[in-house]
């Protein structure tokens, strides 16, 4: 189900104060937050989602916009079978 337009899209605090405070772009931001949406304003950042095992590495481009960080670090490894 998705979240109502009056509410607007769900962001973590400290996510919006950790871009705020990093003007740099270089620099990965760490974050654990797979449920946060990604804004216009995060267009050009370098993150780093945490899946549970281990940190994916992501750089945000325009085609991200709406999305969310979960659907781009993956949880489960695919599985391949030797013949």
């Amino acid at each position: 189900m998705t979240r109502s337009i009056w509410k607007g899209p769900f962001i973590d605090n400290y996510l919006l104060k950790k871009i705020q405070k990093n003007n740099t772009k270089n620099k990965f931001i760490k974050i654990w937050s797979r449920r946060s949406v990604i804004l216009s304003e995060f267009i050009g950042f370098k993150f780093q989602v945490y899946n549970g095992q281990r940190f994916i590495n992501i750089t945000v481009t325009e085609d991200m916009v709406g999305h969310k960080f979960g659907e781009f670090s993956k949880t489960r490894k695919q599985v391949i079978h030797k013949t």
